[in-house]
């Protein structure tokens, strides 16, 4: 005899108090983004936006972001373990200043940054005395004030991932003897592989659209450090309705980027 097939559980109804402060909110972020669309001159929007100093711009924030997306794995990841894993003392106000640049202004960031490493900083002029070596003002300027501001959120994606998942898998992994690189190796880093795909496109996502840090650290030289962000700066001191494509370029290579890396993990509930 078939069995009958189960009835499907009904989704939980979403309460119609919450639609109206949900469509404000929506509304919020979409309505800015239709302003661009009803202001770009559509006539001159595909010279505008394939002239030389966009296309130079546009090729820059993707090195750069890619680069600094590679330094926040490097550096976040390894710091995430940590912040997750160990009970030394402190733990929590070292939690607190990691989550610094998520709410100091960018500005802010930049400019201590370049008294860290400009040649008035104490580590700028120690690399300026024994190596030669200028940090401000230049593409390795931008790519240290991307990851200075998006690894905070790969940090946050890990951490969170590492203590929903609990340590039971690297306990055992401990009592069979094996040592802390080969259960970091074999056992915590494949359950992080999810929550890092989603915030290493989060921290990229980040680094295309930075600009407060990266001007103040690193200017705005054309085919150096000037990004898609300050191109939009720029341009808005001389044609506004170059900065308008351009700001319409970066919005949708914004949404590219985040629809075509994180389908699944926005359909699974991940960060």
């Amino acid at each position: 005899m078939a069995r009958r097939p189960s009835n499907p559980v009904p989704r939980a109804k979403v309460p119609w108090a919450l639609w109206v402060p949900a469509g404000l909110a929506l509304a919020l972020v979409v309505l800015p983004v239709v302003g661009l669309l009803v202001r770009t001159d559509l006539s001159r929007l595909p010279s505008l936006i394939v002239s030389d100093s966009s296309l130079a711009a546009l090729r820059l924030s993707f090195e750069t972001a890619a680069m600094s997306t590679v330094g926040c794995i490097v550096l976040g990841v390894p710091l995430a373990v940590v912040l997750a894993r160990s009970a030394v003392p402190g733990i929590r106000v070292l939690r607190a200043i990691v989550l610094l640049p998520l709410v100091l202004p960018p500005v802010v960031g930049g400019l201590a940054l370049l008294y860290l490493l400009g040649r008035k900083g104490f580590l700028g002029y120690l690399l300026d005395v024994t190596l030669g070596v200028t940090v401000p003002f230049t593409t390795t300027a931008v790519v240290i004030a991307q990851t200075f501001v998006a690894m905070p959120f790969l940090v946050v994606s890990l951490e969170g991932a590492l203590r929903n998942a609990g340590d039971s898998y690297e306990q055992i992994g401990a009592t069979l003897g094996a040592r802390p690189w080969t259960v970091f190796r074999r056992v915590t880093l494949p359950m992080l592989l999810p929550a890092l795909g989603s915030g290493a496109v989060l921290s990229f996502a980040r680094s295309l659209g930075e600009f407060g840090a990266t001007i103040t650290f690193a200017g705005s030289l054309e085919g150096v450090t000037r990004t898609l962000p300050l191109e939009v700066y720029t341009q808005v001191q001389a044609d506004i309705d170059s900065a308008v494509a351009v700001a319409l370029l970066l919005v949708v290579v914004a949404l590219v980027v985040i629809i075509v890396a994180r389908p699944r993990a926005v359909e699974g509930g991940a960060v």
